[in-house]
């Protein structure tokens, strides 16, 4: 009988170790694939629209921003309010791609050599990026969604027809071809010269349809946008990509109460198996306990020891976790095997980003929560009664 007894015990120890295992790995994945999956989306915005955008302070709802000029004086000033990593100019405009009778509305955005094409140039698919020094008023970046409707490769030569009075039309070559996996982009924007911009709007030299500014950090984008704008003059307006896409960012931050639900209901079931394993070893110690306490000592020495046991229990537990979580993690980074559909999540495979202090908070956060609930069941040794106990035995 009491082999059956130890070898019960050692079945739901086994499944106890496991159960938390999978719980704290669980966790562990989640928050990794959900940091990943934020980080993915929100470089995507900060790539092609920087971190904060410096337009005319109108009622201007165009697609084409009223012109604005800033002097070197001004910009070194917005520079020095902190945080700031570069700033670029640009300008857009409205125009139809034209090719075999097929056409496409699209938004071109002008830019110049100062103009960090690092986001481009890892979403390029085909192609190159613009080369400034070659003729860049008639290169021209398109996306896969756009190539792919007008049936467009590289090389290939169009006209684009702008929306003005008159009607204006310029010949483009199409140097390269990108694919950032996010429709409010592919399916709207192409990347030309922000020189052929100016000469369609007849903008003077230094005039342009707004600024673009990337910050060291995102996290500083409330602090930045607030300082940026403490410097700039009236007419000016500083707004950051929250405010200016507040769906999508609305959006990203809901999906943290995906990961507070999976650590509930992780923290749950691995509470519930450590509870019931607490349980059943003391009561096939009961007769250990009634002897123990006979001899003098006291329940909450002989708590201790459960706990401490516990609290082993949990160690192992937790380091299996971590080496399961840790091992696919890794294997994850470094081989992008599990895929995703990026028409639907805008992103081709699994992304995962977690540093080791998340995991060191989510390590705490399962054993504290673990132990102090595992005080309660505890109490029930105070309640064995050793004469009981010893006669049973």
């Amino acid at each position: 009988m009491s082999k059956g007894h130890r070898t019960f015990s050692k079945l739901i120890v086994r499944v106890t170790i496991g159960a938390l295992a999978l719980a704290i790995s669980a966790i562990i994945l989640s928050v990794a694939i959900l940091n990943g999956f934020k980080s993915e989306i929100i470089e995507k915005q900060r790539g092609f629209f920087g971190d904060v955008i410096v337009t005319q302070n109108d009622l201007n709802a165009s697609y084409e921003n009223s012109p604005i000029s800033l002097s070197s004086e001004q910009l070194s000033e917005i520079a020095s309010a902190g945080h700031i990593d570069h700033i670029t100019p640009f300008a857009t405009k409205a125009g139809i791609m034209n090719v075999d009778g097929e056409v496409e509305g699209v938004l071109m955005k002008g830019v110049d050599s100062s103009y960090n094409q690092e986001f481009l140039m890892r979403s390029i698919t085909e192609g190159d990026t613009l080369d400034f020094a070659d003729q860049p008023n008639t290169q021209l970046l398109i996306s896969e969604y756009f190539a792919n409707r007008l049936g467009l490769r590289v090389g290939d030569k169009f006209i684009m027809y702008f929306i003005q009075e008159p009607i204006r039309k310029r010949p483009f070559t199409i140097k390269g071809i990108y694919s950032s996996h996010a429709e409010e982009l592919d399916q709207t924007y192409v990347i030309g010269s922000l020189d052929l911009i100016r000469r369609l709007n007849n903008l003077n030299p230094g005039e342009v349809g707004a600024y673009q500014i990337r910050l060291h950090s995102f996290d500083s984008l409330a602090v930045a946008t607030s300082a940026i704008n403490a410097v700039l003059p009236p007419e000016l307006n500083a707004t950051n990509i929250v405010e200016q896409m507040p769906d999508i960012f609305n959006w990203l931050n809901m999906l943290d109460m995906n990961d507070n639900i999976i650590f509930a209901l992780m923290v749950v079931v691995a509470v519930i198996n450590m509870i019931s394993a607490l349980l059943i070893t003391i009561l096939e110690r009961s007769s250990m306990i009634g002897i123990l306490k006979a001899l003098g000592y006291h329940s909450n020495g002989i708590r201790t020891v459960f706990l401490y046991n516990s609290a082993y229990l949990i160690g192992i537990g937790l380091l299996i976790g971590n080496a399961l979580a840790l091992a696919l993690y890794f294997f994850q980074t470094s081989t992008h095997l599990f895929a995703l559909d990026p028409s639907t999540y805008y992103i081709e495979y699994v992304p995962m980003a977690i540093s080791w202090l998340e995991v060191l908070y989510l390590n705490l956060g399962v054993a504290v929560i673990g132990i102090l609930t595992l005080f309660i069941p505890a109490m029930l040794i105070t309640s064995i009664s050793p004469i009981k106990t010893i006669q049973f035995k």
